[in-house]
């Protein structure tokens, strides 16, 4: 039986991953083998970092809208349950948005809640 070489189906096949894994140091950007283990490695980070990244934004939003409650006199759980006893149906995003650029907006909602 003859010999099956590579040809440009495997070429094409190595250099997808060589392409993933360009940013690596050393061999590992222009090895095959090594290069198929960083790329699969940075799918994976990136799959998690997905994941990971929305965590870190609420964390950024709730501390920002606590910071600004608190320069209103109440601590971030009260503000929250007054919101949600008024149902305000504002998320942590807009809320933490308006905390930042809109003092005087938050400021009113701060009041609606510890009405």
């Amino acid at each position: 039986m003859a010999r099956a070489k590579r040809g440009v189906k495997g070429r094409r096949r190595h250099k997808k991953w060589i392409k993933r894994a360009s940013g690596a140091f050393g061999r590992r950007k222009n090895i095959y083998k090594a290069a198929v283990e960083v790329a699969m490695r940075g799918l994976k980070y990136s799959f998690k970092g997905r994941k990971l990244e929305k965590r870190i934004y609420r964390a950024l939003w709730i501390q920002r809208i606590n910071a600004a409650s608190r320069l209103h006199g109440m601590p971030y759980g009260r503000l929250m349950a007054g919101l949600k006893r008024k149902n305000v149906a504002l998320d942590r995003k807009i809320l933490a948005d308006l905390a930042v650029h809109d003092a005087a907006a938050f400021g009113k909602l701060v009041e609606l809640a510890k009405a």
